[in-house]
């Protein structure tokens, strides 16, 4: 089992690590909590841990989910017509942690409800709670400054994301900032299983490589076993989100069987 030693950007470098110690690219595992209920989260979780995810990304529900493909906009809403709200995701994370999951937990979720919630009280009970990091889509790095402090002073990792169309200097300025590591969108459009990355990551993953101080991780599009296979050995970490999240609704058992799979194609 994968130990979660360190706490915050801390606990991420450790799993990079330990991958990058066993030859391969880290396994990062995108859930939507409170899908398709909130009963059901802990052992969807457990599910990916002891799949192979090496970190796991929970998603904070959303109204209005702007970078996310149909699959994860329909979760969204199951999730809050099911009641689960940022508050509850909190609580959901600390249950995890009672009940054993040890792999780093991100919380992915708009910035909206952080707002609403106040940035520095929102740090500090993910912190509180079990969280290692925080991932916010729609959040620029140039208005990030209240939570960027807040994610400091508890040693949260705040993950930037870079776009298919940054710039040289754009991706510069996000590298120098993102801390844990550099979310890397492999595609223009939202997020969803199919239509895999092309030649242009190769080219962007080259520009990032300039600039990165961090793990480079790349998302969006991925599903495939092969398609892992594949850009493994560019990246320092596959994210997987869609493909999961439509494994979710079949139970934990298909959604173990689907990590060990993307796992053992690493």
């Amino acid at each position: 089992m994968t130990e979660h030693d360190g706490h915050g950007v801390e606990a991420i470098g450790q799993a990079f690590a330990r991958a990058r110690a066993q030859g391969r690219a880290a396994l990062i595992a995108y859930l939507t909590l409170g899908y398709p209920s909130p009963a059901d989260s802990p052992a969807l979780v457990r599910a990916l841990q002891d799949g192979g995810a090496d970190l796991i990304e929970l998603g904070v529900p959303f109204s209005d989910p702007l970078a996310d493909g149909p699959v994860i906009q329909r979760a969204s809403h199951q999730a809050l017509q099911a009641g689960m709200t940022p508050r509850g995701c909190l609580e959901l994370v600390a249950q995890l942690r009672r009940e054993g999951i040890r792999v780093p937990l991100l919380l992915m979720g708009y910035y909206n409800p952080i707002h609403a919630y106040g940035p520095e009280a929102y740090a500090r009970d993910a912190a509180l709670a079990g969280a290692d990091g925080l991932i916010v889509p729609d959040l620029p790095p140039e208005e990030a400054d209240p939570l960027r402090g807040a994610c400091e002073r508890e040693g949260l990792a705040l993950v930037f994301l870079v776009a298919p169309t940054s710039g040289e200097e754009r991706i510069a300025r996000i590298a120098a900032v993102t801390r844990g590591f550099l979310y890397v969108v492999s595609r223009l459009g939202t997020t969803g299983a199919g239509r895999g990355p092309g030649e242009e990551l190769a080219r962007q993953l080259e520009r990032v490589r300039r600039h990165a101080r961090t793990p480079v991780a790349v998302g969006f599009g991925l599903s495939h076993p092969e398609q892992v296979r594949r850009l493994a050995p560019q990246v320092d970490g596959l994210i997987v989100g869609s493909a999961v999240v439509e494994r979710a609704s079949e139970g934990a058992k298909a959604l173990y069987a689907y990590l060990r799979s993307l796992r053992a194609a690493l």
